[in-house]
């Protein structure tokens, strides 16, 4: 299925979740030239439909739920109707995290908006957004699309962001510091020499943080 073959099929779509929801994610496997489910998971264990879930992990005592689509190790998919809140999809799919073994990428869709979150532990969050009409555009647009969704079956850890939580907070910090420096330059309020020690701490303790991690 080419990519313009797929826009075209789901473009004028106004199938219910459960009347669409399969069959597009089947499209999307021929998209990027993936197997689907059933292709290679006779029993469910790694790449299924309707994945079941404690919301909250089972020591939460969770209310139980479905996944609509689970590869482990790669994505969990929240399908939503026509128009429906992603945001309110992608709270859904945090719920399941825990019992779906903290995949690094969470996708919320319907079927007609995509959205690819990164979950990466110790890395910032990012989300890869398209459209239906976007995977059909010969332009950068269509690209970007395929390569996001090509990764989720074949590479997720291209997705990963090129920056860490601790990197962002050590950016954050240190353009703080600086501001301080300028301000004692100009013999400003102490307060403000204060708070670039502050600064400081925060930066030192959250480096000592990261080493003791990835210790």
């Amino acid at each position: 299925m080419t990519p313009q073959e797929f826009s075209a099929k789901w473009a004028d779509a106004r199938l219910k979740e459960r009347a669409g929801s399969q069959e597009h994610f089947i499209d999307v496997c021929r998209l990027v030239g993936s197997p689907t489910p059933a292709d290679v998971d006779k029993t469910g264990e790694f790449f299924t439909f309707e994945r079941g879930v404690v919301r909250g992990g089972a020591t939460q005592g969770g209310r139980k739920g479905f996944a609509d689509v689970w590869l482990r190790g790669n994505f969990a998919w929240e399908y939503k109707g026509p128009h429906k809140n992603l945001v309110d999809a992608y709270a859904q799919l945090q719920l399941y995290r825990e019992d779906l073994e903290h995949p690094p990428l969470s996708v919320v869709c319907d079927m007609d908006r995509f959205e690819v979150h990164t979950n990466f532990e110790r890395a910032a969050s990012v989300v890869h957004s398209f459209t239906n009409e976007d995977i059909g555009s010969a332009g950068p647009e269509g690209r970007e699309a395929m390569r996001v969704l090509t990764a989720l079956f074949s590479d997720p850890d291209s997705l990963r962001p090129g920056r860490t939580r601790e990197g962002i907070t050590e950016e954050v910090a240190a353009r703080f510091a600086l501001l301080a420096d300028g301000l004692r330059g100009r013999e400003e309020d102490p307060e403000d020499l204060h708070e670039q020690e502050m600064l400081k701490r925060l930066l030192d303790l959250n480096r000592r943080r990261a080493g003791a991690h990835v210790g």
